[in-house]
């Protein structure tokens, strides 16, 4: 990752989740014509393209993707080890379709096993991912996710990232979720794993009563509680400007679950995504 980049815009793609209920040609023309430089590609059970048609299905929607004015260097995939069934097959060609980077599923703590051999036993399959990321061109994410996932503490990924090539696997860091979980001790997190940033992902959430539960509620960029400001100064300060997910996780019609068929005008849920989108070039720039 270019290092020297703190001065020039972001460059934001949109998580295709949220354009699921279109086909790959129309989710390019969305993306070109709101404005963003992407697509974030859903490749993973219940996406935009299923792990088991990747071989046929990504080459045709990375050229559809192309052909309607967008581009596809980003995708999210459900890939959790070289042995599984397709996450080798996804690697390859996302390689070959030019793809940079990719994310990966999360990982659960086994019951049967101290939480420490669990992070050991993933930071095996990670570094055998990077040998494989390292092999054919293509650089792997982990995210950090509120939660009870590995991950929810910014020490996890630090340790699951020890083994591992850090040039062909690194962490997709999250300022929603490294919020919720750090409160004010994100800056820490950041700083512990700016090294190792890959990729971000951009959302946001407030804390709300539901049902007589205090819960994370998603909202807009800027209308919730991340401190987006400091975080992009921080960003700055570090000379990081990653790639960009940017997510809408908060009621859209089922277009925030990544529902194939909306309930809402499709024009509301645009609307919702270049508004986040100007949004967060606004508090770039004035960060």
């Amino acid at each position: 990752m270019n290092l020297d980049r703190s001065g020039e815009p972001l460059k934001v793609h949109i998580f295709s989740k949220h354009l699921q209920f279109l086909d790959f040609k129309e989710a390019g023309q969305v993306a070109a014509e709101l404005g963003f430089d992407g697509i974030d590609l859903t490749v993973r059970p219940n996406g935009h393209v299923l792990p088991e048609n990747v071989k046929s299905d990504l080459p045709v929607a990375v050229k559809a993707i192309k052909e309607s004015g967008s581009t596809c260097e980003l995708i999210t995939t459900a890939i959790t080890d070289v042995n599984s069934d397709y996450d080798l097959e996804i690697i390859k060609a996302a390689a070959k379709e030019g793809i940079r980077f990719y994310r990966t599923n999360w990982f659960e703590y086994h019951a049967d096993k101290p939480m420490q051999e669990s992070i050991e036993i993933y930071r095996q399959k990670i570094k055998a991912l990077g040998e494989e990321g390292r092999q054919y061109g293509i650089i792997g994410c982990y995210q950090n996710h509120a939660g009870t996932s590995i991950g929810s503490s910014f020490w996890e990924i630090k340790q699951l990232l020890e083994t591992v090539d850090p040039v062909y696997f690194g962490t997709q860091y999250d300022i929603r979720h490294a919020t919720v979980e750090g409160g004010l001790s994100w800056t820490n997190g950041l700083g512990l794993l700016r090294e190792h940033i890959k990729t971000i992902v951009l959302k946001d959430f407030q804390w709300a009563k539901v049902k007589g539960q205090w819960k994370a509620v998603n909202v807009p960029i800027g209308e919730g509680m991340v401190d987006f400001i400091g975080y992009f100064k921080l960003l700055k300060t570090y000379g990081l400007n990653p790639p960009v997910s940017l997510h809408l996780e908060y009621p859209l019609g089922g277009a925030e679950k990544g529902h194939y068929e909306i309930t809402v005008d499709r024009k509301i849920v645009f609307d919702a995504m270049k508004k986040d989108l100007t949004t967060v070039q606004q508090l770039w720039n004035e960060a």
